[in-house]
């Protein structure tokens, strides 16, 4: 009995220490995004919609699937470390980068298929509340069902057992599918460039933003190789992109009344 007391202890640490990490990162990004898109209006991707009004039901949603995700992380994490899963790989800087691509790969994989099944009929009332985001914002990346979460995010707790991933690859993949997927929900285009259109597997915010507004197309995360063997990428998307390519604006670091005032303050 101490010994379950003393591992529930150690899980609940392990958990609590995840969730609070994320949560935070989850506003450092949501807060500096925004900052970045108020002074570039002209980039967002859907001009005729407004998705900031759902901002806060979006954030509460987010607390409570950020949670499941961390779970997820967790379980995965604490099966290593009690030695129920495969024994991790050693890791060491020469073999970081390929472990981190495979898990990016592999993470891509699980996503797409998790995803195109919450579009099915018996599953998509768990991938809804989602969707009410038609125009989505950085609060929109967590903002999903309970359900949807441990379906597209269970990746964590499972990958353990198939691939001896060590733990810093995981943490590192998970870092950077908040970071990833809060840049796919800002509703704003900074990434645009012949390196997220074809022949390149690579993506950019049109790509999940079109998810949102189109509903049948672009369910991959980080590569579109899935929705083009498919068959389900937008047939628009690689246009779009290269339209947003040669027609953005110069990227701003400064709002417009800001200049306006400086401006202003030098011909005094």
């Amino acid at each position: 009995m101490d010994g379950f007391m003393r591992g529930a202890g150690e899980f609940l640490l392990l958990l609590g220490a995840i969730y609070a990490v994320t949560v935070a990162i989850y506003f450092i990004l949501g807060f500096g995004i925004t900052w970045l898109n108020d002074r570039n209006p002209e980039r967002r991707i859907q001009k005729n919609r407004r998705g900031e009004k759902r901002k806060r039901a979006e954030i509460r949603l987010s607390m409570a699937s950020i949670l499941v995700t961390c779970l997820s992380v967790s379980i995965g994490l604490f099966a290593q470390y009690k030695g129920w899963a495969w024994t991790p790989w050693s890791f060491s800087w020469w073999t970081a980068v390929p472990l981190f691509l495979l898990a990016m790969v592999l993470f891509d994989a699980w996503f797409y298929f998790a995803h195109r099944l919450l579009h099915t009929k018996p599953f998509y009332r768990f991938h809804l509340e989602h969707h009410r985001s038609v125009a989505p914002t950085v609060w929109s990346n967590d903002s999903i069902g309970l359900v949807d979460t441990a379906l597209s995010q269970g990746f964590y707790a499972v990958i353990v057992f198939i691939v001896p991933f060590p733990p810093v690859i995981l943490l590192a993949n998970r870092l950077f599918d908040q970071i990833n997927g809060t840049f796919g929900h800002a509703g704003f285009e900074y990434f645009a460039s012949k390196t997220a259109r074809h022949p390149s597997p690579m993506l950019c915010t049109t790509y999940h933003d079109q998810h949102h507004a189109e509903f049948k197309y672009n369910f991959a995360n980080y590569f579109s190789f899935w929705d083009r063997v498919m068959g389900t990428i937008s047939p628009v998307y690689d246009k779009r992109v290269e339209t947003f390519e040669k027609e953005a604006p110069p990227l701003k670091l400064t709002l417009a009344k800001e200049m306006a005032s400086q401006g202003r303050d030098a011909s005094v």
